[in-house]
């Protein structure tokens, strides 16, 4: 499968990169250092450079690089941000009374779908203000015990669980942990019938899980050589390898099974196929959505690697296989999405066969379930269920509950039944069992929540964007609300790596709500919510189409009623930090707050840290002369000049391995030195956290609690003494 994350789409890897940057140049320290004043906020002090690199024949300037190094001035300016930030942030009355309100609405029950091995059953539970949710199984007796709770892995809850696998026969779990959000797994095992931990334990593993093999006596997945600069977090990560691990054994006697030396920017993600009788191998580059595939025989010793299909020109996801025909979801001549078998044995094009024709609605997952193909689409961004036989002729629609999110399915070849989660903006998730021998749907778990959901609205709107494109956006907000141009207001996107913004249900959006604010979300071009061609329409040199988009759906929130420019803010995370920088830099006047959370700020330097060199794939990369000038003209820590900015917070974390915090750093200082407006520019710096995976409960309830009072603030309203 491929691995999706939150800013990466692909398991890892780029283009190489062919053209150096030229020369750079700057005058010592001493003779250029200033400090960075403001007309209302006593900013912490920031060094400034005379440094300036010439990059294919155009000046840059980059005043602000030293903070890309880890030095005791830049930990002393860190902490300086961090205290300057907080004091702000704890000065705003009745911020408590946000925090209460999201912690009332987070304290409920919450149960994942359930799935799966040998004779045992597992299944996630959150009793409601836990850390990090905990893994149960139930055996085949109806016995039920907690089998890994990461909760006792640290005192405060900053050690996540990351991954999951168990062993085909339900006796033995892998499971992966991250420190403090890194990306950086560790992966462990345990005994499930005693609960005792095995001694095995495998190193420096990213964007990997672990595959068992058929015997459950190992498994496969990818790894890195441990960092040669010395940065953990920084360096920058090539040459991704597959390995397979034999249970009771080091891992320094792991198996190499295939790396590809002359491809460092190759990554690899292992499978096993149902039955054990092949190797599976998906191969990214970068976050392209396109990978290569390839195979191996695993019923005879020592074959060779097969390289299905070789060249990297769409993206091919393993279904399912009946012996040699192998069947994927493809968007090869279709940017929806089709389903196809291939025949390994007769591999030619020529004889690939089409089995579920491309719709008018993107495929958004797909599984094999009890013989048929299981299909969940995007119609507008909301969730639609059909289900066809293995020959393609559709068998039915499954019956949903409302208008939505639908994560899933979730079940196995073998199985009569498959389970699906349910959610919208104002609904919590829920979980339905879809019956093949009924061909109906049941409810499963529903969690008990301390609100009504028909007390709010999440309707669909559509709007025009600068050229014409016609884009959806949600927008939610409580019933009884006068819906005047005088409404708080928070529009969130992201807008890239073909990752689709469906509802997503948060218990804090729910605060926000009863605060009296409009929640509003486009479905913006860069993410994958109309297939593949949505995507390419925001990528390289398209990049502009997804801020305009953003923008048109400012204003359209405006000439509708629901708010104005003073009381409108922007947020975004990661890819859509970037997009918020955009805000900050070519639309000031629109937005009266901008959040940029975890960004990536620095267009012309990104590919120098950590998994940065993969985001070229979406974005190009500053070292091609011909992709140079798209990055300039919007990367946002080159475009900030003198001028009246909104209130802003630039938000990180000190241990962001994937959008390194330097971007944050430079951004927030450049905009400190920039600010003319009577408006704060603040730094929200996260401690012993990440790019946001992982993140306990308590520090996810802080962050929005923050987030929303900024915001109130910001739109110069004071927030209730009690919400509700």
């Amino acid at each position: 499968m491929i691995i999706k994350t939150p800013l990466l789409k692909g398991s890892l890897l780029a283009i190489v990169l062919a053209t150096a940057v030229a020369g750079c140049q700057h005058a010592p320290d001493s003779e250029v250092d200033k400090v960075i004043d403001s007309t209302k906020y006593s900013y912490p002090n920031t060094r400034e450079q005379n440094l300036v690199e010439t990059i294919h024949g155009v000046s840059v300037a980059d005043p602000f690089r030293h903070l890309e190094e880890n030095t005791p001035e830049t930990e002393s300016w860190v902490k300086a941000q961090q205290d300057f930030g907080q004091q702000y942030l704890n000065n705003i009355t009745n911020k408590q009374a946000v925090v209460d309100r999201i912690t009332e609405l987070w304290n409920f029950e919450k149960v994942s779908a359930p799935f799966e091995n040998g004779q045992n059953t597992f299944f996630y539970r959150n009793d409601g203000l836990q850390s990090q949710s905990v893994l149960y199984v139930t055996d085949k007796a109806g016995n039920t015990k907690a089998i890994l709770n990461p909760n006792t892995l640290s005192d405060n809850g900053t050690v996540a669980l990351s991954g999951v696998s168990v062993s085909n026969d339900g006796k033995t779990l892998a499971y992966g942990v991250s420190k403090s959000g890194s990306d950086w797994q560790q992966w462990k095992f345990i005994d499930i019938e005693s609960g005792e931990a095995l001694t095995d334990t495998l190193d420096w593993i990213k964007f990997s899980s672990a595959n068992w093999d058929s015997d459950n006596q190992g498994v496969y997945y990818s790894r890195y050589d441990a960092p040669a600069g010395g940065d953990v977090l920084a360096d920058v990560n090539f040459n991704q390898k597959v390995y397979y691990h034999k249970l009771g054994t080091p891992q320094s006697e792991d198996t190499l099974i295939y790396d590809r030396p002359q491809n460092k920017d190759w990554g690899f993600s292992a499978e096993v196929t149902e039955k054990g009788d092949y190797l599976l191998l998906s191969i990214s580059q970068g976050t392209d959505s396109r990978n290569r595939f390839f195979y191996k025989s695993l019923a005879e010793s020592n074959t060779d690697v097969v390289e299905l299909i070789a060249d990297l020109e769409a993206e091919y996801i393993f279904l399912g296989n009946d012996n040699q025909f192998f069947y994927f979801k493809t968007d090869l001549n279709a940017p929806n999405g089709k389903v196809i078998a291939i025949n390994i044995n007769r591999p030619e094009k020529s004889q690939w066969q089409t089995i579920i024709e491309e719709s008018a609605d993107p495929i958004n997952d797909i599984a094999i379930v009890h013989d048929h193909f299981v299909v969940s689409y995007l119609h507008d961004v909301l969730g639609k269920v059909s289900i066809y036989g293995l020959n393609g002729t559709k068998r039915q629609d499954v019956a949903l509950p409302g208008k939505g999110r639908v994560l899933g399915p979730y079940g196995k070849r073998s199985k009569d039944y498959f389970y699906f989660a349910f959610n919208s903006y104002v609904q919590p998730q829920t979980i339905y069992k879809f019956d093949f021998r009924t061909g109906e749907t049941s409810l499963y778990n529903q969690p008990k929540v301390s609100f009504n959901p028909d007390d709010y609205v999440s309707e669909q709107v559509f709007y025009t964007s600068k050229d014409g494109t016609r884009i959806p956006m949600m927008v939610s907000y409580k019933k009884g609300v006068t819906l005047n141009g005088e409404n708080p207001t928070l529009l969130y996107a992201y807008g890239g790596f073909a990752i689709s913004i469906t509802p997503r249900f948060s218990p804090a959006n729910i605060a926000w709500l009863d605060m009296g604010g409009v929640y509003a979300v486009p479905s913006i071009r860069g993410g994958a919510e109309y297939g593949e061609s949505w995507h390419q329409a925001g990528m390289f040199d398209k990049k502009q189409n997804v801020f305009d988009d953003y923008y048109a759906a400012a204003e359209y929130l405006i000439e509708k009623g629901y708010t104005n420019k003073s009381k409108l803010g922007a947020y975004g995370r990661s890819n859509g930090g970037l997009l918020m920088g955009a805000v900050l830099t070519q639309r000031p006047d629109l937005f009266a707050a901008v959040l940029p959370a975890v960004g990536v700020l620095d267009m012309l330097r990104f590919q120098k840290f950590t998994i940065g060199w993969a985001w070229t794939s979406e974005y190009g990369s500053a070292e091609v002369a011909e992709q140079f000038p798209a990055l300039l003209a919007y990367s946002p820590y080159h475009n900030v000049k003198q001028g009246n900015y909104p209130a802003t917070m630039v938000m990180t974390a000190d241990h962001d391995d994937r959008v390194v915090p330097l971007h944050s750093f430079k951004f927030a200082a450049m905009m400190q030195k920039y600010q003319q407006a009577d408006k704060p520019v603040i730094m929200r710096i996260e401690s012993n956290a990440g790019h946001g995976a992982g993140k306990p409960t308590a520090m996810k309830i802080d962050e929005s609690a923050d987030i929303y009072s900024f915001l109130w603030q910001s739109f110069g309203l004071s927030i209730p003494a009690k919400i509700d």
